[in-house]
């Protein structure tokens, strides 16, 4: 169970790094269409400020999850890996119910089932 919430805790982290490359050097076209905007809205230079940011925070997730798995051990990697993934998982509905529903499904969803299998190793 732990290669399990090893490994889905890095899919996580990856796919927020992934995010971030995205939203901080994608083209406005992926960009777009991957969030759901107008083309010309994505085009703007405060939306690209915006996006980039975004990106930032959404790197620094991936990062502080990768480095959860590596500087910590035992409770205190559980609750740091814990915390980060309900905080994913509220984002993800919030960004669901305000922009795109598949926000839900392509972020939410892997955090939840990695929080699950976490909770999991905690009984």
């Amino acid at each position: 169970m732990t290669i399990l919430f090893i490994g889905l805790t890095c899919f996580v982290a990856l796919e927020h790094l992934g995010i971030m490359a995205l939203e901080i050097w994608g083209k406005p076209e992926q960009q777009a269409k991957a969030f759901g905007m107008p083309r010309d809205f994505v085009d703007q230079k405060p939306a690209q400020a915006a996006l980039a940011n975004q990106g930032i925070y959404n790197g620094m997730l991936g990062i502080v999850l990768l480095g959860n798995l590596t500087l910590l051990t035992g409770n205190a990697q559980h609750i740091a890996v814990a915390l980060l993934l309900l905080f994913i998982v509220v984002v993800a509905l919030f960004g669901s119910l305000t922009v795109k529903r598949s926000i839900f499904w392509l972020q939410g969803c892997p955090a939840l089932v990695t929080l699950l299998v976490l909770l999991s190793l905690a009984l």
